[in-house]
This record gives C-alpha cells, sequence and structure tokens, in this order.
C-alpha cells in the first residue's frame, strides 16, 4: 500500500440507506464501506446497487472519506453483478468478503480486468481489501499469501489490505463464546487475528483489526483499539459512527510520538550511517523503521518537518 493515505478507520455503512450513508459522511471516518453484502437483503440488490452508484457518483469529488464498497462474496453468484454495477462510480476500492484462498482474488481480479476494461477504467486501478478469515479454511490459507503473491504479480499490486472477522468463523465452528470471561478473545480467533496481521505485513499491506461489535462500550473499544495500534494494526474497522472518534485517538501518534520520530530520522540523516545514536543510546534499522511508521500514521511525508 506504498504511498496510499493510512486508514485509521474504517466505518460499515448500509448500502441501502440513505439516511445511514448521510450520516457516515458527518462521522469523520477515513473511509466509509458502503456494503452490499451482509446488511442488504438479497431481493433489494438491485435497488441497493443502483443507490450506491448515485452516492458513489455524487460524492466522488471529495477528498475524505475514501468510498469502498463490501460486495458479495465470489461463491455468492452475485458478485459480478456487483461491481458492474457500481465500478462506474470509482470507489476506491472494494472489500471482498469470504475469502477462501488467494485463488479466490486472483479470480476476481481478472473479472475486475475485464469490468474495467468495460467501462474504460485502467486496468489495475481497482483496489481490493480482503477480510480473510471466516471460514476455517481461509485462516488457514492466509500464511500462503505471500507465497501466492510473489507468483500472481498482476494481482498483487491490487491487494491494499487484510482484516478479519469471527462472526462467520463463529458459525462455521459452532462456537459458543467469542470471549473469555475476562473478554479476552478465545484461541481461535486470537489466532486469526493474528495470522492476518503477519500476513499483511509480509505483503506489505494495511493490517486492519476487525470491527468491535459492542458499539455502546465506549471503554471496551478504547482498549481493543489500543491493544490493535501497540500490536502493530494500522486501522480498525467500525460500524457504528460513534466508534470513529475512540479508533482516531488511538491511531493517531501523540505529539511526543512525533517528535521521538522525527529527532530519529533526522539523526540518521545527519549520520548518514545505518547505526548512529541517539538521547545516549544506540539505534538502527528498527528504530528507523518505527520513526517512518508513527510518521506514516500520523499523515507526514518523509523529509517533512515536525
Amino acid at each position: 500500500m506504498s504511498g496510499a493515505r493510512v486508514l485509521r478507520s474504517l466505518l460499515f455503512v448500509p448500502g441501502d440507506s440513505e439516511r445511514k450513508l448521510a450520516r457516515g459522511l458527518g462521522s469523520g471516518a477515513d473511509a466509509l464501506i458502503v456494503d452490499l453484502e451482509d446488511s442488504v437483503e438479497p431481493r433489494r440488490l438491485p435497488s441497493a446497487r443502483a443507490q450506491v452508484l448515485e452516492f458513489l457518483q455524487g460524492e466522488n469529488e471529495r477528498p475524505t472519506p475514501e468510498l469502498w464498497v463490501r460486495v458479495n462474496a465470489l461463491s455468492s453468484g452475485r458478485l459480478y453483478e456487483d461491481v458492474t454495477a457500481v465500478l462506474p462510480g470509482r470507489p476506491a476500492g472494494l472489500v471482498l468478503p469470504k475469502v477462501e484462498s488467494y485463488a479466490d482474488i486472483d479470480r476476481i481480479a481478472l473479472t475486475l480486468e475485464a469490468i474495467e476494461a468495460g467501462h474504460g477504467l485502467p486496468i489495475g486501478s481497482t483496489r481490493l481489501i480482503v477480510i480473510g478469515t471466516e471460514t476455517p479454511a481461509a485462516v488457514l490459507a492466509l500464511g500462503q499469501y505471500p507465497q501466492a503473491a510473489a507468483v500472481h504479480r498482476a494481482c498483487a499490486h491490487r491487494l491494499a489490505g487484510l482484516t478479519w472477522g469471527m462472526e462467520d468463523l463463529s458459525a462455521a465452528l459452532g462456537v459458543s463464546a467469542q470471549r473469555g470471561p475476562d473478554g479476552a478473545l478465545r484461541p481461535v480467533f486470537e489466532q486469526a487475528r493474528t495470522t492476518c496481521l503477519l500476513a499483511a505485513a509480509a505483503l506489505g499491506v494495511a493490517a486492519l483489526d476487525g470491527v468491535f461489535a459492542e458499539f455502546r462500550d465506549a471503554e471496551g473499544l478504547r482498549r481493543e483499539a489500543q491493544r490493535a495500534r501497540a500490536d502493530g494494526f494500522t486501522g480498525k474497522l467500525a460500524i457504528h459512527p460513534d466508534q470513529v472518534p475512540l479508533i482516531h485517538a488511538a491511531f493517531t501518534p501523540s505529539a511526543e510520538e512525533i517528535e521521538w520520530a522525527g529527532r530519529v530520522l533526522a539523526a540518521f540523516e545527519a549520520a548518514g550511517t545505518g547505526v548512529t545514536a541517539l538521547d545516549g543510546r544506540m539505534i538502527d534499522r528498527p528504530h528507523r523503521l518505527l520513526a517512518a511508521r508513527i510518521l506514516s500514521l500520523a499523515g507526514i511525508e518523509p523529509g517533512a518537518r515536525v
């Protein structure tokens, strides 16, 4: 996702609700995920697709928020119609649910090439965020993504981020509780979360933490978002506008972090070497990478004064 804007918050909004779409625009979220999947009944899909296209065409001049569309899964048989309907609105990208393997992404990418060509859009311009943990097979396949991406490079450049979710996985496993008495994720969901994070890092794309379903539990969301950032996620999905400010607070570096990162990069620039010292301590490449990451999260361009 090199050169792309860092998305701290991505808010799901039903594609067939004009009121919620309007509220989403005023939420302050970095991106909206306009949903054609779980929040839209199949019988309403034709009208929802038309509404989403109209919404995209009316808002695509806005610099923020970015407008993404979650389409139906490849296995549903509805993906082609979804994409054909909304792509003329030039969304920032598509969110792909229930992806079973990297081969699914490759097949969708080939479909996208044909639709892009048909609408006069640049081939390869549609970015993708993949929800990669909605079935047991999908979780197991995530570890194979980096190797597959090295082979299927035409598909790999579309990939902007990976995220994870546990509702569908819970249903597939027959889970009775997703969290323990202390609120911590049960091991199988912790594995899905960690595998998503590692795969995203290996691919060099955004790692996006999944939704926190208890949208009235502000303190719970605050803890989970802070943990996600500490673990290395770059942003988090949201299901309610009230969650957006809490997510931004967790994923926006503090003034102290920004000041430290600026001094680290300045020290390396002055030294002209791969190893130098700052405040009496040796710093090397990992410190430089962390400093660059902090500035990226803060929206500060490399080389800018901080």
